[in-house]
């Protein structure tokens, strides 16, 4: 079973799915979010809708290994504003990108609405045990270009890989039948998270 798409929409498809490999709809709500223990990018938006000079960011997202670890601590920490804000969805044909801002993460907004309903099942599936109230995401890869695709099992959380932390909270899955990655895209010289990517049985 592949699930592919949207942040939004897969947030959900890996909670269900995981629970046990259960079909269900991917929604295709748009997300975007902004990782990290931290507040990060406030974002403005040119008059065409794409991004422009972002603020000083808590979040590292020079890098897409910054961006990732960022998100996965927020989504740890149970804090839906400072993932969405290093969360974006890519250029497509005429369609501009369109990143995590201010308005798009704060309370009430749909972006974030549809993200907090997710985040729980995130963050259980992501939470090392025993877990702590600082995680330690690392990513144990090095990224070239402007996009990246970085596999859970590079993504290293309290000395855990996140693959075998996703594993331990599954059902019915084996080693080897779980394949998550990460993808992340670099949008006016900094980097977001735009879709997770992953494939059971």
């Amino acid at each position: 079973m592949r699930r592919t798409g949207s942040i939004a929409g897969v947030a959900l498809a890996v909670v269900v799915g995981l629970a046990g490999c259960s079909s269900d709809k991917d929604s295709a709500a748009d997300k975007k979010s902004s990782a990290s223990g931290t507040p990060a990018a406030d974002v403005e938006k040119s008059g065409d809708d794409a991004p422009a000079s972002p603020s000083a960011s808590a979040a590292d997202q020079s890098t897409a290994e910054g961006a990732v670890a960022a998100w996965v601590t927020a989504v740890i920490k149970g804090q839906p504003k400072e993932a969405c804000l290093v969360m974006a969805e890519p250029a497509s044909g005429s369609t501009p990108a369109k990143v995590g801002s201010e308005e798009t993460c704060a309370d009430g907004a749909p972006q974030r609405k549809q993200l907090d309903k997710n985040l729980d099942g995130f963050r259980e599936s992501f939470t090392p045990e025993p877990p702590t109230d600082d995680p330690q995401v690392e990513i144990d890869m090095t990224v070239g270009g402007d996009k990246a695709e970085i596999p859970a099992d590079k993504i290293i959380v309290d000395g855990q890989s996140l693959d075998k932390i996703v594993l331990s909270h599954s059902t019915g899955l084996e080693a080897g039948q779980l394949d998550i990655n990460v993808e992340a895209d670099k949008i006016e010289d900094l980097w977001y998270v735009t879709n997770l990517d992953f494939n059971i049985g």
